[in-house]
């Protein structure tokens, strides 16, 4: 089957396919005319590439990993330090998840102590806060 057609039952952009060719995830052959031509197998393969893309994988940690899944709902078979990639990936992501939470949880206490403070008749007008939150901008944006 050609990209179009590999595009339209996977769901995807052929500049997607196009991408993932490009990434060496996907390995069409080419026909006599030079047009990439796709098997009915390379559909599963780009459902593969988009539910790891999915799970936050990277190309290159997809390119390491493809060759170990299989079926529609990622069974992965045992390769060498694929469990490494994965852990990493996993410990990339708690501690994304840990910076976000304390950064959450700074701006929750910074509101806090703000509204702590703030007078309880408060008559600011909208342009007098306006100018409070952007200093550097003088009236008539100038």
């Amino acid at each position: 089957m050609r990209i179009g057609e590999l595009g339209r039952r996977a769901g995807v952009h052929t500049h997607q396919l196009r991408y993932y060719e490009a990434q060496g995830l996907l390995e069409p052959g080419r026909g006599s005319n030079g047009y990439r031509e796709y098997s009915d197998d390379d559909v599963l393969t780009v459902y593969q590439i988009r539910k790891l893309l999915g799970a936050g994988l990277s190309t290159e940690e997809i390119a390491y990993m493809l060759p170990c899944v299989s079926g529609v709902s990622l069974e992965i078979e045992p390769c060498s330090e694929l469990m490494d990639v994965l852990n990493a990936r996993l410990d990339g992501l708690d501690e994304r998840i840990d910076t976000l939470t304390r950064s959450r949880r700074a701006l929750h206490d910074f509101i806090k102590n703000t509204e702590m403070r703030a007078p309880q008749n408060c008559e600011t007008t909208h342009s007098d806060a306006e100018r409070a939150a952007h200093p550097m901008v003088s009236p008539g944006g100038r």
